[in-house]
């Protein structure tokens, strides 16, 4: 398995608990967690699958101007993370049980496969499903 070649960074106004919900609801699981100050994360990296993202508490982020949380733009996402999934009835299933807002509910896809669309917690929008855009045709 080769290593992914992109990798979201989000940054979260409460890290520890964004950390903890993303593996409740979705099943990521902890790589590297660095904690910062005052209960901030300065970095961490989580897993799922062979991809995974990093993030850092917003509180003390370098780059103020550079990046926003969806949190401070209203609760409005600038960018969908898609992300494959075998069985995202079950995923599904996963995530609205750990309260997450579901935007659009499972379907089947017109271009296939089957998902569907979230919030987490701080605006995030995050979409699962079983089409993989990377499989060989």
């Amino acid at each position: 398995m080769s290593a992914p070649t992109i990798t979201p960074g989000l940054i979260y106004h409460d890290a520890p608990k964004a950390i903890d919900w993303l593996g409740c609801a979705f099943g990521f699981q902890k790589r590297t967690v660095i904690p910062g100050d005052n209960g901030t994360i300065l970095h961490a990296h989580l897993t799922l699958g062979n991809g995974g993202i990093m993030l850092s508490s917003a509180e003390g982020y370098p780059f103020p101007e550079l990046c926003k949380s969806p949190r401070e733009l209203g609760g409005v996402g600038t960018a969908e993370i898609i992300v494959y999934v075998s069985d995202p009835d079950a995923h599904y299933q996963r995530a609205v049980a750990a309260g997450a807002e579901i935007v659009i509910p499972i379907e089947n896809k017109p271009y296939g496969g089957r998902g569907y669309s979230c919030k987490d917690p701080e605006g995030y929008v995050w979409a699962f499903g079983s089409y993989n855009a990377w499989a060989s045709e």
